[in-house]
C-alpha cells in the first residue's frame, strides 16, 4: 500500500502539533502494531521527548497571545518535523514515493498548515474572553489524534478529510484577514489616543 496518503495527513496533522503527531505514530506503531510507522518513532526516548513537549504544547497553545508567541517559534519546528516524518514514513515503503519527494511533500504540507493555525489564532485572539482560545486549542488536538489513527487504518479516508480541512481552512484565513486588520487599526488608534492623552497633561501648566 502507498504511504502517499499517511504522508499528506501526517504532514497536514504537523502542522498543527507536531509533537502529537510523533507521539501518536510511535504508540500506534508500537503498542498497535501499525506496520507503515517506522521504528525510528516508536523508540522510548522519542516517544517521552514527544510526550512532554507534547504536554509543554498543550498549555502554551490554550494562553491568548503566548500561542501566538509559540506558533512563531514553531514556523520553522513543525516543517521540519513533516518533512522528517514524511521521509521516515516513505523509507518504510520504499517502492511508493522517493524519500526526499515524502519529506517535501510532508514539509510543504505542514508549512501551509502552520500559516494556517497561526493566522486563525490570531483572528481568535482579537477575542477579548480566554475561553475561545481553549476550545479552538481542544478541537485541534482532537482533531489531529483523530486524523492520525485515522490514517493508519483508512488512509485514503483520512487524507480526503485532511484535504478538505485545509481547503476550509485557506477559507477562514482569506475571511479572518479583515477581522484582524480592524483588530491593528483599532490597537493603533487607542495608542494614539492615549498618546494625545499624555500629551495633553504634559500641556498643561
Amino acid at each position: 500500500m502507498t504511504v502517499l496518503p499517511l504522508i499528506f495527513t501526517s504532514g497536514l496533522a504537523s502542522g498543527i502539533n507536531a509533537y502529537a503527531v510523533v507521539l501518536l505514530l510511535g504508540l500506534l506503531g508500537r503498542f498497535a502494531g501499525a506496520e507503515s510507522v517506522p521504528h525510528a518513532l516508536e523508540r522510548t526516548d522519542v516517544l517521552v521527548a514527544a510526550a512532554v513537549l507534547f504536554l509543554l504544547e498543550a498549555v502554551a497553545d490554550k494562553i491568548p497571545y503566548v500561542d501566538t508567541v509559540w506558533d512563531a517559534v514553531h514556523t520553522v519546528v513543525r516543517p521540519i518535523a513533516g518533512a522528517v516524518v514524511g521521509a521516515l514514513l516513505a523509507s518504510t515503503d520504499p517502492g511508493s514515493l522517493n524519500e526526499v519527494a515524502a519529506g517535501a511533500m510532508g514539509g510543504t504540507t505542514a508549512l501551509v498548515t502552520h500559516l494556517v493555525k497561526a493566522s486563525l489564532r490570531m483572528a481568535v485572539n482579537t477575542s477579548p474572553e480566554p475561553a475561545s482560545n481553549i476550545v479552538v486549542s481542544l478541537l485541534e488536538d482532537l482533531s489531529v489524534a483523530g486524523l492520525v489513527t485515522l490514517a493508519i487504518f483508512h488512509p485514503w479516508l483520512a487524507a480526503s478529510i485532511a484535504a478538505v480541512l485545509l481547503a476550509a481552512g485557506l477559507l477562514l484565513v482569506w475571511l479572518a484577514i479583515s477581522r484582524i486588520r480592524a483588530f491593528r487599526a483599532r490597537r493603533r488608534e487607542r495608542r494614539a489616543a492615549r498618546a494625545a492623552e499624555a500629551g495633553s497633561y504634559a500641556g498643561q501648566p
